[in-house]
């Protein structure tokens, strides 16, 4: 008799999922207790996969040997609760999909920058002719590809969702860029319960593996003590420290092992302290699979940047508007005003994780012009920026938003959104925000 998966969630990774059970033999079903988009309906139907929609069949469920769970159904969630209550194995999907191919893993995890960092060596290895499939937070699920376009090698972008039902699942080269409070409300309002979740993406790696990491965070530095670290350690950091083979020196982007590289710091394409770092973990992760250093030196000076992160709208009126719609947390936004060059108009709320917005308010004070807060519910916005006395306005659509943004620019200025956090509370999801910012200024 076929062993039984239920599928809990039918977006991305879900959908994948169930294509991948479905290949290897297993009996699936799938259960979504949202509306599925008919592009996943259709995905299901096509491989004769069961699913069902704004509900969960509880028998159905609960009779399965493994359940396969979509990074964004809480831990707390009734069905994972009864689930747990039976002793029934919840993974991800990307912990599934591992158990099905011998491919090389890049995976890449951290509060921020993990996007940047998994495009940029994604667009290295393109440029290196390596067969290489994008996935995890971003591109098609790894499950998806291995069970229809298999790669050699998988750039995974990994969030602490994903990493926190992953067991068996090895990184042959795993990249941690930094750990800074997110996502708290998942994890219990408790840090520590956070940072290990991210401290997962060197589980089972081997001597043969590399684990290359962010020199420079203190959470990094202190948490690394606590494991016996098999890997070859490559970390970074902005300067030349004691012990990091990639960093910055003398106008200088040099790596010192496996292979002895550097260029001039001005050809990076990616700008801003924050993107030293992701551009550093990119080039030693490439520099590891062996890509010549002509084609990682063009790579990094010709990448275009990444959709909603730091992205050039337009300018109007004198204006710049920048979409940072990506900044869902307070460290991404400090990033984005610390590589300003002019006075700021700043775009900031909506769903707060357990935001404590005191490590901005000094480049607040220094960058700013006003405030625009964007959310269902500023108070907390009130609370923390209105004794600043920076002009600040109160909106709640982002229509409103870019009618104050237009109000109080004045030539010369920036208008940046950087919001801080989630945007549930009044857009489908970050990309909705940014394409409505963009769209809005465009049209101003």
């Amino acid at each position: 008799m076929n062993k039984k998966i239920a599928i809990l969630g039918a977006g991305e990774s879900g959908a994948g999922a169930a294509v991948l059970a479905k290949k290897e033999g297993f009996d699936v079903f799938v259960s979504d207790m949202s509306k599925i988009q008919n592009k996943y309906k259709d995905l299901l139907d096509k491989h004769h996969i069961e699913w069902e929609e704004g509900q969960h069949t509880e028998e159905r469920i609960l009779d399965a040997d493994e359940i396969i769970k979509s990074p964004g159904i809480p831990e707390t969630a009734p069905m994972v609760k009864k689930a747990k209550e039976r002793g029934i194995n919840i993974i991800s999907e990307i912990e599934f999909a591992g158990r099905y191919t011998t491919s090389k893993m890049i995976c890449i995890t951290g509060s921020n920058g993990k996007t940047t960092t998994t495009s940029l060596i994604y667009h290295i290895f393109k440029a290196a002719g390596y067969d290489a499939g994008l996935a995890g937070n971003i591109g098609n699920s790894l499950a998806l590809q291995i069970a229809e376009e298999p790669h050699e090698y998988y750039i995974i972008e990994l969030s602490s969702f994903q990493l926190d039902n992953m067991y068996d699942f090895r990184a042959n080269i795993a990249i941690l860029l930094n750990i800074t409070p997110d996502h708290l409300d998942r994890y219990d309002n408790c840090m520590q319960n956070y940072v290990d979740a991210k401290m997962r993406i060197i589980q089972n790696q081997t001597q043969q593996d590399a684990f290359i990491y962010w020199n420079d965070d203190p959470i990094v530095k202190r948490e690394l003590e606590k494991y016996n670290i098999k890997a070859i350690q490559y970390p970074f950091s902005e300067l030349k420290e004691k012990g990091s083979i990639g960093y910055i020196e003398a106008g200088q982007y040099t790596i010192e092992k496996p292979e002895p590289f550097n260029m001039e710091q001005e050809q990076l394409s990616l700008t801003g302290k924050h993107n030293i770092y992701n551009s550093l973990a990119a080039g030693i992760a490439s520099n590891i699979a062996g890509i010549k250093k002509d084609i990682i030196r063009k790579s990094l000076s010709d990448f275009p940047g990444v959709e909603h992160r730091l992205e050039k709208v337009c300018t109007v009126r004198g204006v710049q508007y920048i979409n940072d719609s990506k900044a869902t947390n307070v460290d991404a936004c400090w990033y984005a005003l610390e590589s300003m060059k002019t006075k700021v108009v700043l775009i900031i709320g909506g769903k707060d994780k357990g935001n404590d917005y005191s490590p901005i308010i000094p480049l607040v004070k220094e960058k700013c012009s006003a405030l625009v807060y964007l959310g269902a519910d500023n108070q907390k916005l009130h609370d923390n920026f209105d004794s600043l006395n920076i002009p600040v306005r109160d909106t709640h659509s982002m229509k409103e938003c870019m009618k104050a943004c237009y109000e109080l620019a004045k030539p010369g200025e920036t208008v940046l959104l950087s919001p801080c956090c989630a945007s549930f509370d009044l857009f489908k999801n970050m990309e909705d925000r940014g394409e409505q910012f963009k769209e809005l200024a465009r049209n101003l």
